[in-house]
């Protein structure tokens, strides 16, 4: 990624402004410490986080986040990443911290995501997401993803069932 994108919004009348990036080796304690915040005894450990940081194909970002009324460093409040084949990219994972959720930083990351497949000749983006994040669900089908598939007990160890998403680039 030559250029960080950057979206400015407000929320609770506070300024804020979240920028997207390239993930850095340096940043995977911190991605560890979302995972298991966020997906709990299915958090991906700091080495299969690593391994996909530098597998064949792969492509990893991040979002960071500078509160505009304040100095200091601007902390990683997302991250999300893809595998490329040839054809299709599937997108791997996509976390943002509780805090950060639906303000932007997502939204940031899944348009990131969609433009680098396109930049690479990615015909179409696939994905899973739980059959239960209302949320992700409702971003996913905003960016044109459509549900073709159930794929039962996909989480684990939660024995939690994911849809299958695509959304196709060739049209």
């Amino acid at each position: 990624m030559n250029e960080t994108q950057e979206a400015t919004e407000t929320a609770d009348t506070v300024p804020f402004r979240y920028t997207v990036r390239p993930l850095r080796a340096s940043d995977l304690d911190r991605v560890v410490g979302l995972e298991r915040e966020l997906f709990g005894a299915g958090a991906w450990s700091y080495g299969m986080l690593a391994e996909e940081l530098g597998g064949k194909g792969r492509w990893y970002i991040a979002a960071t986040y500078r509160d505009l009324t304040s100095i200091g460093p601007e902390p990683l409040v997302g991250y999300a990443g893809l595998w490329f084949d040839g054809e299709v990219v599937q997108i791997m994972t996509v976390g943002v911290a509780p805090g950060h959720q639906g303000r932007g930083a997502g939204r940031m990351l899944i348009k990131a995501l969609i433009e680098h497949a396109r930049k690479v000749g990615a015909t179409a983006v696939l994905l899973e997401v739980a059959v239960n994040n209302e949320a992700a669900l409702h971003l996913y089908s905003e960016f044109g993803f459509e549900q073709v598939g159930l794929r039962k007990r996909y989480y684990q160890p939660e024995n939690l069932d994911a849809y299958t998403m695509r959304l196709n680039l060739a049209e």
